[in-house]
């Protein structure tokens, strides 16, 4: 599939199948974000996947809201950030997130992004709270999870024609 019609079709899902997600769709889902690049090529970014129910409902608990796609994805991919190796981690987190986004889609499954960088939870920040679950050092920056799976929803692909272009420049502003 062309990358554009690739975008088009990339939805954010929030519902999914319970069947898990295969060994080798983990691995090419990892390899997508180790490939993303980075500032200086520094690579600040870790990535910790979760295939375990109970952790990955523990982790829903960590946000107040948005996180639907956590009570029935069978894989969550939490997104760090080293903090101590780049200034900019949030960006190649970010790059690194998008590109997984990409390679689920093409591989046929959903994901969501879960916002965590910035966020409250009933007992207070949202990272604090990941960091707790997972027993990651506080030089981590926690970006966002991603909810992975098979899709127990359909969404329509974008549409060109609805596409808003007027932040769209050329030359100036």
């Amino acid at each position: 599939m062309e990358l554009l019609e690739l975008m088009k079709n990339r939805r954010s899902i929030r519902k999914f199948q319970e069947e898990p997600l295969t060994k080798e769709q983990v691995e090419k889902l990892v390899k997508a974000g180790a490939l993303a690049p980075s500032s200086k090529n520094k690579r600040p970014v870790k990535l910790i996947v979760i295939q375990d129910r109970e952790k990955i409902k523990e982790l829903k608990s960590c946000k107040n809201a948005g996180t639907a796609g956590l009570a029935t994805a069978p894989c969550a991919v939490v997104i760090l950030g080293d903090t101590l190796k780049s200034d900019v981690w949030q960006e190649d987190a970010s790059i690194a997130a998008i590109m997984m986004q990409l390679e689920a889609e093409s591989l046929g499954l959903g994901s969501v992004w879960i916002q965590i960088r910035n966020r409250q939870s009933d007992t207070g920040d949202s990272e604090k709270a990941v960091r707790e679950v997972l027993d990651i050092p506080e030089f981590y920056g926690v970006l966002a999870i991603l909810a992975i799976g098979n899709k127990a929803e359909e969404k329509e692909p974008y549409k060109e024609e609805s596409l808003d272009l007027s932040g769209i420049h050329f030359e100036h502003i």
